[in-house]
């Protein structure tokens, strides 16, 4: 019973994250969408745990922060906020990166998940320079 509690306090409050963060059209009117692939890893000897791609149109939620997929963890996951922002504010419209995951699972693991991502952003015609 707690844990259900506890999952559905979690939703809650990701929900109001979203909700607070706004839609793409009003944070970044000059983004008309946005890709974000992802391929997920973790230690082990099947070391990609997934890939995964999410395509954001102008109506969707201005919420960047991805959930680790690793089970158990807490408080970890991927926040691409700040990357998009920089993206949008510079017009630029490719960035690649690795992040590592900080959160903490039941099992003591240093670096467990980490991903490779790709942040590809298309601007309406009249934003280009």
């Amino acid at each position: 019973m707690a844990n259900r509690n506890k999952s559905s306090a979690k939703m809650a409050l990701k929900k109001q994250n979203r909700l607070l963060a706004g839609l793409i059209s009003e944070r970044f009117p000059e983004v008309s969408g946005i890709i974000i692939s992802m391929i997920y890893y973790q230690n082990g000897a099947n070391s990609v745990l997934m890939e995964r791609t999410i395509n954001m149109l102008p109506t969707s939620d201005a919420y960047f922060k991805m959930d680790c997929m690793m089970r158990g963890c807490d408080g970890g996951g991927f926040d691409f906020t700040q990357t998009v922002a920089d993206l949008a504010k510079n017009l630029r419209k490719v960035k690649k990166g690795t992040l590592v995951c900080n959160g903490k699972t039941d099992v003591p693991s240093q670096d467990h998940a980490s991903i490779d991502y790709e942040i590809v952003i298309q601007y309406n015609k009249t934003s280009r320079k």
